[in-house]
């Protein structure tokens, strides 16, 4: 049997962002997220510079209005993941349109995900944004 190869080639870095320069999501659980270091109530908007409540209870109440604390982030995100809480939810095809026109990618998903698909696209160091429901 040949023993596993340490090191070389065969390894891959994983590009890991310095949690004190970027908003990371160290967990999640029901009601709440913990970001960086502190821990949030109720449905939050994320990018890579800033965490701020978000006042939607519903992923069917998503709108670009409803994202409109987003146009202050510099540079401004080209990926929104929503994360719908214990499950995806159905957006309709007009609002994904509406933030399609505004230059903004969807990706729908459950909360979990949601939270582990930000924080992977972040460490690749895309221009990402999350919208939280808790669970």
């Amino acid at each position: 049997m040949i023993p596993p190869r340490q090191g070389g080639p065969l390894d891959k870095t994983l590009p890991t962002p310095d949690p004190s320069q970027v908003q990371l999501i160290r967990s999640y659980g029901p009601g709440h997220f913990l970001i960086g270091e502190r821990d949030w109530r109720g449905p939050v908007l994320v990018t890579p510079t800033a965490t701020m409540a978000w006042n939607v209870s519903r992923a069917e109440d998503l709108s670009l209005a409803s994202l409109d604390a987003l146009k202050q982030v510099a540079p401004p995100p080209e990926l929104l993941v929503l994360g719908c809480g214990p499950r995806a939810a159905f957006i309709t095809p007009a609002v994904r349109a509406e933030l399609k026109a505004a230059g903004l990618a969807l990706e729908v998903v459950d909360t979990g995900s949601a939270c582990r698909i930000y924080n992977v696209l972040l460490a690749e160091g895309r221009r990402v944004a999350a919208a939280l429901l808790p669970l």
